[in-house]
């Protein structure tokens, strides 16, 4: 079997506006990938079967597109390795889905080329083209449409996945954003987001992102009064991120957390493959 690590990401930014025409949210991110990651290993097989992960959907939908497209019976064999947990604004799904790709594009007799694997990717889920591209990315329209952003990969990342919190689906996240009229101002914050981006140089820089649109939590000051420079929310949550100058204390920082839920040490990774610094456990 060949295999991939599928990483997960934190959006160091996420601003969102209203709803377009085909229902999507307008979004501004930026998209980092960090060194937490599941495993995704795929062979050629009679039938698609995906193994190790029960509750797979993405992987499965990812997989019978790919063969539509490509004209043939999708006969691979999948075993995903989880590692990131499930449901928490950290893209796990999607990256799983985006090793998949990759891995079954790469035994086609003809494979797809990477202008025509990015489209069908977006496809099957916004985040799914971020983790087919190398280094951070910016992302805008409805967040598959992106372009790489230099940043600096110097700092460590403690992550937070609160016990206490009802993990809402995606889409109720968005429900709730639109009741309370989030969308307003989207212009200014992105424009704000946008100029915050081009001034960074070190880490300590992307403490001038904006926050989170979609969701928020009491986490992010708590991981701050440890000593974070910028801690927010992943994505539509739950999970929690703190950025730390050094490992030292983000591994303090998740040690004093513990309490709140699992955590996890992490670090920013520059491409797909990348293996970076493993992604460690420190409490539940």
């Amino acid at each position: 079997m060949n295999r991939l690590r599928a990483h997960a990401k934190i959006n160091l930014a996420l601003v969102v506006g209203a709803p377009r025409a085909d229902g999507k949210h307008e979004v501004v991110t930026v998209l980092q990938r960090i060194s937490l990651a599941d495993t995704v290993a795929l062979s050629a097989g009679e039938r698609l079967s995906v193994s190790g992960f029960p509750d797979d959907t993405i992987v499965t939908e990812a997989l019978r597109a790919l063969a539509a497209v490509a004209g043939v019976e999708p006969g691979w064999a999948v075993e995903i390795e989880k590692a990131v947990p499930v449901a928490a604004g950290l893209g796990g799904g999607s990256s799983d889905a985006a090793a998949a790709l990759r891995l079954a594009n790469d035994l086609l007799l003809e494979p797809l080329s990477a202008v025509h694997l990015a489209e069908l990717a977006a496809t099957i889920g916004a985040d799914v083209p971020f983790f087919l591209n190398h280094g951070p990315q910016l992302g805008a329209g409805d967040g598959t449409v992106l372009a790489p952003v230099d940043l600096p990969s110097d700092y460590w990342i403690a992550l937070v996945l609160p016990s206490s919190v009802v993990k809402s689906s995606t889409g109720e996240v968005y429900r709730a954003f639109d009741l309370r009229d989030g969308a307003r101002g989207f212009a200014e914050r992105r424009e704000t987001l946008l100029a915050a981006l081009a001034t960074v140089r070190r880490p300590q820089d992307l403490a001038a992102l904006p926050a989170n649109d979609l969701a928020s939590s009491p986490v992010s000051e708590a991981l701050r009064e440890a000593g974070a420079f910028r801690a927010d929310v992943s994505g539509a949550g739950p999970c929690v991120y703190g950025l730390f100058g050094d490992r030292g204390r983000a591994e303090a920082a998740a040690e004093a957390l513990a309490t709140e839920g699992p955590t996890w040490i992490a670090s920013p990774v520059g491409n797909a493959d990348a293996t970076g610094l493993a992604a460690s456990t420190v409490g539940a």
